[in-house]
């Protein structure tokens, strides 16, 4: 931890350049509420940016409680405590800044160097113990505090991370129905059971805070946290483990009772007497050095994106007077040029040429006119033509056929004879006109239907859209763009998976891309979004539900994912997993 390559790792493909117009410089960790990045104010100061998990920022009632936090956080000030600087409970997501700390955290303090010798653990006792009161003055119980929420800073520690603190007023202790909020190892009987949360609770996780730092492991040992649970509502701490000068404290600290534990003031004032004269003598910095380390170098703010200079595209004013070049004997090396005063006939010359681009140009436009006009009139003339013609052909059958009704109107016989022959005849003539009209809509209709089949060709190339529904992904399956499309096994087209700290999709072949910008995304945004694409993997850190996330096999297959439901707080525990609706445009 002493080295900058060991504190802070370059951002990877999923973590964002900025987060609420903090340029992000560097990944400082991640925990169980979100990841934490190096940033900078605009005065140049490190701060620690936090930034919720989605699946965290997806739930209404953690972003209420996490801005009521955010409002309590921002009253506690004390001199071993991160300051909290700027925050937004509803960003997207949710985020907050505190000053960043330069120094390990206990935790990895300890697994470093191993246990801390007794005078750092009193000085240690000491400031967490100052850091509590100024955040219970605020009216805030931390309910979280353990080795990797403190951090040693060469001066001193300071106590961070209020991510699941709750404030006095808050009428539910727990931030479930339920269950208990907190680390199991370090948490106290009473919040173990699910019980009343309160300052007392902090005083007994600083006991097992300040154990941990003189044993190099919890008090109440570690393995599943049930069994941890259990020991700390049911059996007493083994304090003889403990250094002898600092059992009474820690037996105060950690008593079963809330009522029975000490105050903060007597655990600051208990610390500073076995301190004695080094306190008065600093020794507290030259102990902190010894635990920390050389000060790692905290990388710079990530500048500005600067614009390349360009000229103007538009030519200069017509005018705008010329300027004059300064003479060589200028006082000034850099003294910028003077504009000269124009004369009458440079005016006249310039009003001239204005007048001269205004003629063109609206002769011009009247010439675009006429030529419009024209073409619209031809057009129409061409039509009326059509029009009528067609129209003159329709009134000569309706008088033929007319005239021959009436005709054969007259009489019976008239009907039967000549009636009929005229119908006859103007049948003929009607069949023939039929004929020659059913030619030209044949042609017509051969044309259309030709251009139909194209149409259908071309529509052809883009393949049916089938969907599948409620698609679940998780360690042990995957999922194939054909048939059979669920699978037992890891040979599907994509997987999901698990590392220690985050989860993603992947697959051998396939290449998988998110969509970002307004959701709605269609096979052809799809496939030319996947064009360019090249990865075989997506983290799925910045995935939410609603996110959208193509993919395509080797086949040609394309598929849509719009994610329902993301499951990866703790991909540790191996019971993480996402569902997704997919859409699947099948190549032929």
């Amino acid at each position: 931890m002493n080295h900058a390559s060991e504190v802070f790792q370059p951002l990877q493909a999923d973590d964002p350049p900025m987060v609420a117009g903090y340029r992000l410089a560097a990944r400082i960790g991640a925990g169980g509420m979100g990841r934490v990045y190096l940033s900078h104010t605009q005065g140049g100061r490190p701060v620690a940016i936090k930034v919720v998990r989605p699946e965290l920022a997806d739930d209404p009632a953690f972003r209420r409680r996490f801005s009521r936090e955010i409002k309590a956080a921002q009253r506690v000030r004390g001199a071993y405590t991160a300051e909290l600087i700027d925050a937004d409970a509803d960003g997207v997501p949710p985020w907050l800044a505190t000053l960043y700390v330069p120094g390990p955290s206990l935790s990895d303090a300890v697994a470093r160097s191993g246990p801390l010798p007794v005078p750092a653990v009193l000085w240690l006792m000491a400031g967490v113990a100052e850091a509590l009161q100024a955040i219970h003055g605020a009216g805030i119980v931390h309910r979280d505090l353990k080795p990797s929420n403190v951090l040693l800073a060469s001066d001193g520690p300071r106590v961070i991370d209020f991510g699941i603190s709750l404030t006095s007023s808050a009428t539910s202790p727990h931030t479930m129905t339920g269950t208990a909020a907190g680390t199991p190892q370090f948490m106290a009987p009473e919040q173990a059971s699910v019980g009343e949360v309160t300052a007392a609770t902090d005083v007994f996780a600083l006991g097992q805070t300040a154990a941990f730092a003189a044993l190099g492991e919890p008090l109440y040992g570690d393995g599943p946290s049930v069994s941890v649970l259990y020991r700390i509502v049911h059996s007493e701490p083994d304090l003889s483990l403990l250094p002898a000068q600092l059992r009474p404290l820690f037996a105060r600290c950690l008593a079963a009772d809330p009522a029975q534990r000490a105050t903060l003031a007597e655990i600051i004032d208990w610390c500073m007497k076995r301190l004695g004269g080094d306190t008065a003598a600093g020794a507290g910095p030259a102990v902190w050095r010894q635990i920390t380390g050389p000060e790692v170098r905290v990388p710079a703010p990530v500048p500005h994106p600067t614009r390349p200079h360009t000229q103007p595209m538009a030519p200069p004013s017509l005018s705008a007077p010329p300027l004059s070049v300064p003479p060589p004997s200028a006082p000034l090396l850099f003294a910028p040029p003077q504009p000269t005063v124009p004369t009458e006939s440079d005016m006249r010359r310039a009003r001239r040429r204005r007048n001269a681009f205004i003629t063109a140009g609206v002769t011009a436009g009247a010439l675009l006119l006429a030529g419009m006009t024209w073409t619209v009139m031809d057009a129409t003339d061409v039509l009326r033509k059509q029009g009528v013609s067609s129209e003159s052909g329709s009134g000569s059958s309706d008088r033929s056929s007319t005239s021959g009704s009436a005709s054969g109107g007259t009489s019976e016989e008239g009907e039967n004879s000549s009636s009929g022959g005229g119908s006859s005849d103007s049948g003929d003539k009607g069949d023939r006109a039929a004929d020659g009209s059913r030619s030209s809509s044949d042609d017509s209709s051969d044309g259309s239907s030709g251009s139909s089949s194209d149409d259908s060709s071309s529509a052809s190339t883009k393949p049916q859209a089938v969907a599948h529904p409620q698609k679940w992904f998780d360690e042990k399956n995957s999922v194939s763009l054909r048939e059979p499309v669920d699978r037992k096994d890891r040979k599907g087209d994509i997987r999901f998976t698990c590392g220690q700290d985050s989860c993603s999709l992947e697959s051998d072949k396939s290449v998988i891309t998110p969509l970002f910008g307004k959701p709605g995304a269609t096979f052809d945004s799809c496939r030319t979004l996947l064009e360019d694409a090249e990865s075989h993997n997506l983290p799925l850190a910045a995935v939410a539900a609603g996110s959208e996330i193509c993919v395509r096999n080797p086949e040609g297959d394309i598929a849509l994912l719009v994610v329902q439901v993301k499951s990866t707080a703790m991909p540790q525990d191996g019971a993480s997993f996402l569902t997704a609706d997919m859409t699947v445009w099948q190549a032929r």
